[in-house]
């Protein structure tokens, strides 16, 4: 994946409670930031509205979120959908914070957090109807069997609905992708605001680097400070940022 685990694991527990980052993200995102939430990704009110939406999950039913964090979107979606919550993380720091938030949005036994990897969840064959992951999928270090494991957890008929670049052939192509383990493409909705909101952040982080460094630690920090570095000086263009919506078929 590129960054080590003890990296995610401080970069959650720096941002847990801090005033800062809240602060930050609320002002990069505007009127779209879902406070109760807390993001640490590219989730606005518009996203988790097109995930209501796109994920049809019927009353009482089960949510996996795939790269849960800190447990923010999931227990949100869950909440409002009347859905219980699997949330996977490969972070250890991460689900514990997860699981400490889960009160907030659910009653008892209705959110479970688990250690875990985008291909090997240990969730049963068609045990859960309908999967999210903002922001998170792209780091699979196997996107395939990421997907595939995703199908085979699903309920036949189930939906996942992610944020990815979509771009033809490659890593980037994501619809193919899916295709080849079982996935139909239902709907693809584009992010226009992603790239220009993201800029907006870390053109702040990089204003308050003196800030972000002494309440979050020089850790966290200064791997948010060299992603603003690298994210501001990448010249070409990105394929767009959008929400995909696949749908499990029953034979591949």
């Amino acid at each position: 994946m590129g960054v080590a685990v003890e990296d995610y694991d401080a970069a959650h527990a720096a941002v847990e409670g801090s005033a800062l980052m809240r602060r930050l993200w609320s002002e990069a995102m505007g009127d779209q930031y879902p406070a109760e939430v807390e993001p640490f990704s590219s989730c606005t009110w518009r996203l988790l509205g097109q995930l209501v939406a796109a994920l049809r999950l019927p009353p009482g039913g089960r949510l996996v979120d795939l790269g849960c964090g800190r447990g923010g979107p999931g227990l949100w979606l869950a909440r409002a959908l009347s859905a219980s919550l699997v949330g996977i993380d490969f972070s250890p720091v991460a689900v514990e914070l997860a699981a400490r938030r889960a009160p907030r949005f659910l009653g008892s036994g209705r959110a479970e957090f688990r250690r875990a990897a985008f291909d090997r969840t240990g969730l049963p064959d068609a045990s859960v109807d309908a999967a999210m992951s903002v922001d998170a999928l792209p780091f699979a270090a196997d996107r395939v069997a990421a997907l595939r494991e995703t199908r085979r957890i699903l309920v036949p008929g189930g939906r996942l609905a992610a944020t990815v670049r979509v771009s033809p052939g490659g890593r980037g192509d994501w619809p193919a992708m899916a295709e080849s383990v079982g996935l139909v493409v239902e709907d693809s909705l584009l992010n226009r605001e992603h790239d220009e909101y993201w800029r907006r952040l870390h053109t702040s982080w990089l204003a308050h680097e003196a800030q972000l460094r002494a309440e979050l630690g020089d850790r966290a920090a200064g791997n948010l400070i060299v992603e603003a570095r690298r994210a501001l000086q990448r010249s070409e263009d990105l394929p767009p940022h959008e929400l995909l919506v696949l749908r499990r078929v029953e034979d591949i």
